[in-house]
């Protein structure tokens, strides 16, 4: 019987791949079924090779460089239909956007699918059941995913790595090797159970999965050791190496076209959660958006609101658009402010989201009628660079909301940050797992920072984590409030550089080239 649909073109080559691409899901946050892809990750493997012995008889109909793309597609559509299909959420709050739903709902994930059909087309011919494949396997697909984060300004979602975000331990490693090395590692680790098909010995058999098991409690050990000796570290911090902190979730409603009077209450609403008390010292973090279609020029008419509720002791950090005089486009800001409401520092967002944030072929596509997907009808422009702001003892590095994905931007940050502060808007997701999915970034920054991360979301999870990526306080979806905390300011400890990624992607090609040559001979 098994047979039978092992011999079967639609349910091998359409089916299966879809079904097994679109459980991947379940592996990242909120579900973290992290062992699922031990099954996953085998059973694409083998496959693929089977695919690729059986083109020559059973379905020999169709060339095997077709069968693997059409295999590879479908395993990376299910992969990203399941995974980012809360894409299509933003399309719902504005009704011109609402026909163009099926098309995103499908061509985005097809699109996005060719990132694992084109390694497959290219890898497949040459793998077999051996480790020397497993390895080249893997590596392609770890290149694959790196790719992703520059090709068409970079989409680095749901990267292998993070369906581990619930393992704290095991995680640290990320902090010496870069994501891209850990997710390179752990793809290998899933893919490891198909030596059960390997023609070798089984003491081989038992060394390969002594190895990795050795490998993963290493891991563990390194991690427990680093997250322990952290917590003497800063339990020894005095508060002069401490800033209190103040994070406000207001959980508002995501809407277009806000009154000057519904303006006026959400700065109340602000004001009333952030509970500022005159005389302490205190860093305000507001979300990405409450604003929403306001300029900070057209803000600063409430400006009185915040010179009576807040003192000189107090600094409040929030995201708004800010005019560009020269072009009369705007920038997706975030805004330090004194409690004068006056600007200290402001840092434009320079990873806008395509659609979201501008429409790519702009002149074109406004033919059609045609906008980006937020409030307002140009594009926001994009900021000249990453860099840091200062507030007394401060010097964080600012991420705004999309831009927490993008692990390059910890890399170029500047080596004395002593924190990170990203502001979100997560309404446009919904109900969705979007949400959960976006802050699990937020846990992998802090790690490969070494510093402690405040997030600030408008109906998402906002939260203080440490610089081992403990969340120590945080505020639950849909949830209004504010969590208070004296953060520690540590200085910048991390991986610069994805030397080590490529150490180990030519080290994988190698040792596959090796021994293809040595079989051959």
């Amino acid at each position: 019987m098994f047979e039978k649909y092992l011999t079967n073109r639609f349910f091998i080559l359409y089916l299966i791949p879809f079904i097994i691409g679109s459980l991947t899901v379940l592996s990242f946050h909120p579900f973290n079924l992290t062992i699922i892809n031990l099954i996953i990750f085998p059973l694409f493997f083998y496959l693929v090779t089977y695919i690729n012995k059986k083109s020559k008889s059973v379905y020999r109909k169709k060339p095997l460089r077709r069968n693997l793309f059409t295999f590879g597609l479908l395993f990376g559509f299910g992969f990203y239909l399941s995974g980012i299909s809360w894409i299509v959420n933003s399309l719902t709050f504005d009704d011109n956007f609402k026909i163009l739903i099926p098309f995103a709902l499908i061509l985005i994930p097809l699109f996005l699918s060719l990132f694992i059909a084109l390694p497959i087309l290219f890898i497949g011919p040459y793998l077999n059941f051996n480790f020397s494949s497993l390895l080249f396997f893997a590596g392609v697909l770890a290149f694959s995913d790196y790719l992703r984060t520059y090709i068409l300004t970079g989409f680095p979602w749901n990267l292998w790595a993070y369906s581990t975000v619930w393992f704290n331990e095991i995680i640290q490693i990320v902090n010496l090797i870069g994501l891209y090395s850990y997710n390179l590692l752990l793809i290998t680790a899933f893919t490891l159970p198909i030596i059960f098909f390997f023609k070798i010995t089984v003491i081989k058999k038992i060394f390969y999965f002594a190895l990795i098991s050795s490998f993963i409690l290493g891991l563990f050990i390194f991690g427990n050791y680093e997250i322990n000796k952290n917590k003497k570290k800063l339990a020894k911090l005095n508060d002069h190496e401490k800033v209190l902190v103040k994070i406000i979730s207001p959980n508002f409603d995501l809407k277009y076209g806000l009154t000057e009077q519904q303006i006026e209450e959400r700065f109340k609403k602000l004001i009333r959660f952030s509970d500022p008390i005159k005389n302490e010292k205190t860093l305000f973090v507001w979300p990405e958006g409450p604003f929403s279609g306001y300029s900070y020029a057209e803000l600063f008419a409430y400006k009185d609101l915040i010179k009576k509720n807040f003192s000189k002791d107090h600094a409040i950090i929030f995201g708004v658009n800010q005019l560009d005089p020269k072009s009369g486009n705007f920038y997706n800001s975030m805004l330090l402010v004194d409690n004068d409401f006056k600007i200290i520092q402001n840092y434009n967002k320079k990873r806008l989201v395509p659609f979201g944030e501008f429409l790519p072929f702009e002149e074109f596509l406004n033919n059609f009628g045609l906008k980006k997907i937020t409030e307002g009808h140009g594009s926001f422009l994009k900021g000249k660079k990453i860099h840091n702001l200062s507030f007394d003892k401060i010097n964080f590095l600012p991420l705004i909301c999309y831009e927490v994905i993008f692990t390059d931007l910890i890399q170029k940050s500047n080596s004395d940050t002593n924190l990170i502060i990203n502001i979100s808007e997560d309404g446009w997701f919904g109900d969705s797992i979007g949400p959960d999915q976006h802050f699990a970034k937020s846990i992998f920054r802090a790690i490969e920072n070494g510093t402690f991360f405040l997030r600030s979301a408008n109906k998402g999870i906002s939260a203080i984590i440490d610089n081992k990526g403990k969340i120590v306080k945080q505020l639950s979806r849909n949830e209004a409030g504010n969590i208070e905390f004296k953060v520690p300011l540590i200085i910048s400890n991390k991986s610069t550089n994805d030397l080590i990624f490529f150490v180990l992607l030519i080290t994988y090609l190698l040792i596959f080239l090796f021994i293809k040559k040595k079989n051959a001979k």
